[in-house]
């Protein structure tokens, strides 16, 4: 880590997602050999990653997926490993496999956030190209604790939803196209330092919590109030997050949704929910008509068995135009 020059930004967090590729390769084929870290979260999920490989390419800074105790220091880019966290404690990685916040692991918020209780004002944030709104809730902490932000212009991104979240609620400072971004990062980290704020309450207790350190009832207590809504990903209770904008929701797990990602979840567990009731009354439909086949429709017990495969064909009917609507 850099500490010859307190008055200089000397750590750049990035969160990419889908259509940031090609603004990535560019800005590590641009930026010098002793450009401040770069740690880096690209949303990928489980999947194996050359993504190290493909920006030491073309760069002369060196990039590797990071490790847990890794030193952060300049020349260096380090990128969050397939299904885990990167995350900045006591000046170092720590990964994690902690729960996953807007769908995803590794996730960007976690990252910013860190970084911004750590650092505080000498971080830069970048969001680019990518779907839904993570890294907005991280920018916001980056801002809070005297960091700056760095955004890609929404007319520049392949996919624009991640950094028009952003754009609409943090105070950004730069807007710039992927071709500009490593000018645009240059003069960042030369902006000196006007003021340390400390580290606001609700970021140290939010940041405490993907940490597991103390409480976890208790700091979402101090943070939120419990909402109605349960967790999609495990059924616990969401607590609303005070004051939060886009609206975000966490549990005592450690799962995180803004508001459109708890939509899109739930809508997505909605239509498979609907799909296994379907199946179920199909099933039970065959059942009903081989009993129908074996005793017959005569009698009281052969017209409930009818009236129960009319009501199931009613409802099988019903299922499908909710579904075919959830499609529309």
């Amino acid at each position: 880590m850099q500490t010859n020059d307190p008055i200089c930004r000397d750590v750049v967090v990035i969160g990419a997602s889908a259509g940031a590729m090609p603004v990535l390769t560019r800005l590590s084929a641009t930026l010098p050999a002793d450009f401040p870290a770069i740690l880096l979260v690209r949303h990928i999920g489980r999947h194996a990653s050359v993504l190290p490989d493909l920006l030491a390419g073309p760069g002369r800074m060196r990039a590797r997926h990071a490790a847990t105790g890794d030193a952060i220091g300049a020349g260096t880019i380090l990128v969050a490993p397939p299904d885990q966290h990167m995350l900045v404690a006591d000046g170092v990685i720590r990964l994690t496999r902690g729960a996953k916040e807007n769908l995803a692991r590794p996730a960007i918020d976690p990252l910013f956030r860190s970084a911004a209780a750590c650092f505080g004002p000498r971080v830069v944030g970048v969001v680019l190209s990518g779907h839904l709104d993570d890294g907005t809730a991280g920018l916001q902490a980056i801002k809070a604790c005297g960091g700056l932000a760095v955004v890609q212009d929404p007319a520049d991104a392949q996919e624009p939803s991640m950094p028009r979240s952003a754009l609409r609620h943090v105070a950004v400072d730069w807007t710039t196209t992927g071709e500009e971004l490593a000018a645009v990062l240059q003069h960042a980290v030369r902006q000196p330092i006007v003021s340390a704020p400390a580290v606001p309450a609700a970021v140290r207790h939010e940041n405490d919590l993907i940490m597991d350190i103390g409480n976890d009832m208790g700091r979402l207590d101090a943070i939120g109030s419990t909402t109605k809504v349960s967790c999609p990903a495990c059924g616990g209770v969401l607590w609303g997050i005070a004051n939060s904008a886009p609206p975000r929701f966490r549990c005592h797990t450690g799962h995180s949704f803004t508001l459109d990602t708890l939509n899109q979840t739930q809508a997505a567990h909605t239509d498979d929910t609907l799909w296994r009731a379907l199946r179920s009354l199909q099933e039970r439909q065959q059942v009903v008509r081989m009993l129908i086949d074996l005793h017959g429709e005569m009698g009281e017990d052969g017209a409930n068995r009818r009236r129960d495969e009319q009501r199931i064909t009613t409802g099988i009917e019903q299922l499908r135009a909710l579904i075919d609507v959830g499609v529309a």
